[in-house]
This record gives C-alpha cells, structure tokens and sequence, in this order.
C-alpha cells in the first residue's frame, strides 16, 4: 500500500506540495511578465506567442486548452494581439468552420525573443540550485505529475 503523506489532519492550507509547487509556478509567471512588459506585451499575451511559434497550437481552441483559459478569453486575446499586428487569422482550407492563427512577421520577431525571457526567468528562479539538485527537483515533479496517471 502507498504511504499517504497526507489526512485531514495533518493537511494545512497553503503548505501543500499542491499550493507550493502551484505559487512557485504563479511566481515563475509574474518574473515573465514583469521582463515581457518591456515588449509591449501584457501578461496573457505572450504564452499564445510562444506556443504559436513553437507550432504547439494554432487554432483559438488549441491556444485556450494549452493555457487553461475559456476559448472566449483566448478569441478576445487573440483579437488584442491581432490588433497589435502580431497574430493573423486565415480560414481552414480542410475544415471551414475552423480558423487557423498565424503569426505575422511582427510576432514571429518578438515571439523569437520570449524564450530567452523565460529562460532567464527560470535560471532567476533555480538560483542556488547544484545540478544534482535541479535534476533531482525535475525527476520528482515528473513523478508528481504522473500519479494522475496512477
């Protein structure tokens, strides 16, 4: 049988692996967003960026699913960005009813640019971490994250 780390009684909000790592994550994104500011961009904007340019995503549903917001928030994000003259929307040519999200030369460049912000965000945030350590942080949060597979 697994060991439970946890009971109702011994379960103290906010000190959770859960809220820890879900801070940690929160804490990750406002050092993004404070760095991404000096783009011009707000906080939402830059994942769709980065995930337009990755090819992981290229439709307003794939975009929302990825960053777990409502599609109405993405269309409306994507409608910001589309102002801004980063992101294109061209119809499907297989499935009409579908619109697929480009980026413009525009959002290619500052796309290309996130990345490094991200990276440096990650470093800012791992400091003080050895290798072995990182390593074994990633290993954990890998194990972590497959026991919703379990």
């Amino acid at each position: 049988m697994a060991k439970k780390f946890y009971s109702s009684a011994t379960y103290v909000v906010g000190e959770s692996v859960a809220a820890l790592m879900k801070n940690g994550v929160q804490a990750f994104h406002r050092t993004v967003d404070e760095k991404v500011a000096g783009l011009g961009l707000t906080p939402l904007q830059w994942a769709p960026l980065v995930l337009l340019a990755s090819g992981k995503a290229s439709t307003a549903a794939e975009l929302a699913r990825c960053n777990n917001v409502d599609t109405s928030t993405m269309t409306r994000m994507l409608d910001r960005l589309e102002n801004k003259n980063l992101v294109t929307r061209k119809r499907n040519t297989t499935d009409r009813r579908v619109l697929d999200i480009e980026l413009t030369e525009a959002g290619r460049r500052l796309a290309q640019k996130i990345p490094d912000i991200i990276a440096e965000s990650l470093n800012q945030h791992l400091r003080g971490f050895t290798r072995e350590e990182f390593d074994t942080l990633l290993t954990l949060i890998r194990r972590f994250n497959d026991g919703e597979n379990a």
